[in-house]
């Protein structure tokens, strides 16, 4: 879209309770203004300005998603140019060496950006309702794993101030029995004071491979020695570790909701096959991969483009007769973790990237970093699926690399 193709050009600089806006006329002139961030102002100051330039209004801000991006959206004579804060940051300090940041200037600033360089700013293009939802969804849900396990790692070391030893008997420490034994015993003088019976009904209640350890654990149980014997310490922690149990189960059962609607949301999309063929995806990451990638094919070009959107290709810089490469930081984090984390599993369920992986192990990389490598090529190839619609075959793939001679097969 043409920027030319506005009636009003807008520069808005974002906060939590105001906006600053530069709105540039077609005439040339600019006006600056504050407007409150509450849905009814925000609809007036819209609704009044579309009236009196009676057109299209493009806005320039540095956030792609974001209340004040969600509010502009439900307006369809308003196209939104997410401006990168780093490139306003950068812009910034080339007319305010100080790097000193004015609300009303950035906003100008913004304006000017889209103004001088609007083949450089892309215009958000909303995708489909189900995939946004299922963008914001996926995330979400990454957000209560990270809470789960800051919860964890916080009663591992309550544990460790006045009861160890179930951190010894129990290696997944999020595990239903392990919670349970804590919330039921939250101290070695109480679990020590049950009978063997007892603890032997709790532990076998589950099921499962845990039951083949119960005899040890008992035995365990019976010969173990308190780490303290300072009520007062043993009083404080029990309250904090039973806190901390619950806090885990509420984020668990969270998690398990976020799934199921995760779940029933993917197998509703058009894509959602291409990326169930990928190796080793899983009901986890489907979701994650078909959210970074998006419904829109017009939106990367290139698997390049997807390489350094998600922060798998590093950045090289030349000065002089210098070279150096570093790693990118100016990407989408979650976009990146999904590709690295994913890509990590495919090295036990495909061929080719397990001998893709050893061969980059055996140069003498790091793990991360032939994870990253392997990363930077199944990229190529999911670009590739889901450019042609096309899901993937690990047996057409190994054809194509042998038939190419590929070094790869011969390692």
């Amino acid at each position: 879209m043409s920027i030319d193709q506005f009636a009003a050009h807008i520069g808005l600089d974002w906060a939590d309770k105001k906006h600053d806006v530069c709105i540039q006329f077609k005439n040339g002139e600019r006006r600056f203004e504050v407007i409150q961030h509450i849905p009814e102002s925000l609809d007036t100051w819209l609704n009044t300005l579309h009236k009196q330039v009676n057109g299209r209004i493009a806005v320039a801000l540095e956030l792609k998603k974001g209340p004040i991006v969600y509010a502009l959206q439900k307006y369809p004579f308003i196209t939104v140019f997410p401006v990168h804060a780093l490139s306003l940051a950068r812009y910034r300090q080339a007319f305010s060496p100080s790097g000193a940041k004015d609300d009303p200037q950035d906003a100008e600033l913004a304006l000017d950006l889209m103004l001088r360089y609007p083949e450089k700013i892309k215009t958000i293009e909303p995708s489909t309702g189900e995939l946004r939802l299922l963008q914001q969804l996926v995330e979400q849900r990454r957000l209560l794993v990270e809470d789960k396990r800051r919860f964890v790692n916080r009663l591992i070391n309550t544990l460790k101030q006045y009861y160890p030893q179930p951190l010894e008997w129990f290696s997944h420490r999020d595990s239903g029995l392990f919670l349970d034994l804590i919330a039921k015993w939250p101290s070695l003088q109480l679990l020590k004071r049950a009978r063997a019976n007892t603890i032997r009904r709790f532990l076998n209640s589950k099921g499962g491979p845990a039951v083949k350890h119960t005899e040890s654990r008992i035995e365990h149980i019976r010969n173990a020695l308190p780490l303290t014997t300072d009520q007062y310490v043993i009083e404080a922690n029990m309250l904090l570790a039973v806190t901390q149990v619950k806090q885990i189960k509420l984020v668990v059962e969270s998690i398990k909701v976020y799934d199921v609607r995760i779940d029933e949301l993917f197998k509703t999309l058009p894509d959602a096959d291409i990326f169930k063929s990928l190796p080793g995806i899983g009901p986890c990451m489907g979701p994650r991969m078909l959210a970074a990638l998006g419904d829109n094919r017009n939106r990367f070009n290139s698997a390049e483009e997807i390489q350094n959107y998600a922060g798998i290709a590093p950045v090289t810089e030349r000065s002089g007769q210098k070279s150096w490469v570093h790693w990118r930081w100016q990407c989408s984090k979650f976009v990146r973790q999904t590709f690295v984390e994913w890509a990590a599993k495919t090295v036990h369920t495909s061929y080719w990237a397990g001998i893709y992986y050893q061969g980059q192990r055996s140069k003498g990389k790091s793990h991360q970093s032939a994870i990253r490598a392997l990363a930077f090529k199944w990229i190529r190839i999911i670009y590739r699926c889901w450019k042609t619609k096309c899901c993937y075959d690990e047996a057409k793939y190994l054809k194509a690399l042998k038939e190419r001679d590929s070094p790869l097969l011969k390692t």
